[in-house]
């Protein structure tokens, strides 16, 4: 095809497909742990890292990542103090961590604005070499350590207090866990966005766990169903031009709303109720 003799759209569908790997393996966990709004609330959080870059003239990258490690261990120690209400951690981070990036921003005269806003909606298909490294070497991090534990993760997810007698360190777990969500929020918002990368975790993980009941299995759709809407998304986005991280996010809406449809329908074709 024409689109693939670009030498940036080969990089998108590179960046696309390791994306489409990674999101789901945090995705899954957030969901199933009711943290869904995780990624929302990591990215706000990045963009507070992304100010701190540019206010003190470091690489914004580096200070989002920082920000992030720090953010997601903040989730952590926070939900620990609320067991009850785990949510007020997310809340109260989500709306700080956009709070300090608008107070950094108006401290450099507004200068910094335009650069955030790149970060706020992202471009696949402006990315570099180096960050596709950055996918690369995260993607092989957390596909390792998804098949090295996913038992751990697994009784953790379900049971934290069973975890927890059965001799794991839920503790640890538990922030290792956030600490790697937030790097693969940090490293997936300038391609995608702050305001669309959780919908990349969230949407294809969605899909899948109303299909199946093996967790592995739900890992492989999810993947499946990501690769399957950045794949889509990055080709109308190639064919209307429309941006890319939106387009991606479209379409697994729509693919969301169908698979909801066709359940329903094969369910009562089986007599059964949709749950």
């Amino acid at each position: 095809m024409e689109m693939f003799l670009h030498e940036f759209m080969q990089r998108a569908f590179i960046a696309g497909t390791l994306i489409a790997i990674l999101a789901p393996l945090f995705g899954l966990f957030v969901i199933l742990r009711r943290q869904s709004l995780i990624a929302d609330t990591l990215a706000h959080i990045s963009l507070a890292g992304v100010a701190v870059g540019f206010t003190i003239g470091v690489n914004p990258t580096l200070t989002t990542i920082a920000v992030v490690v720090l953010g997601g261990l903040t989730i952590e120690i926070m939900r620990s103090f609320f067991k009850t209400y785990s949510e007020l951690s997310i809340a109260i981070l989500m709306s700080g961590g956009l709070a300090v990036a608008l107070v950094l921003t108006s401290f450099n005269g507004g200068n910094s604005t335009a650069s955030i806003s790149q970060y706020l909606f992202g471009s696949i298909v402006t990315i570099d070499a180096e960050s596709v490294f950055w996918l690369l070497g995260l993607a092989i991090v957390a596909v390792t350590l998804y098949l090295l534990f996913r038992r751990h993760m697994y009784v953790l997810t379900f049971d934290e207090d069973t975890a927890y007698t059965s001799g794991l360190n839920t503790r640890l777990i538990s922030m290792v866990f956030s600490v790697l969500t937030g790097l693969a929020v940090a490293i997936m918002m300038p391609i995608v966005g702050a305001l669309l990368v959780s919908s990349l975790m969230i949407l294809p993980s969605a899909i899948a766990i109303k299909w199946v009941k093996s967790f592995d299995f739900a890992i492989i759709l999810s993947i499946v169903m990501g690769l399957i809407g950045v794949y889509s998304g990055l080709t109308m986005s190639y064919q209307v031009g429309s941006p890319p991280g939106a387009s991606i996010t479209i379409v697994l809406i729509v693919m969301f709303i169908i698979s909801m449809i066709v359940r329903t329908i094969w369910l009562r074709s089986k007599g059964r109720k949709y749950k």
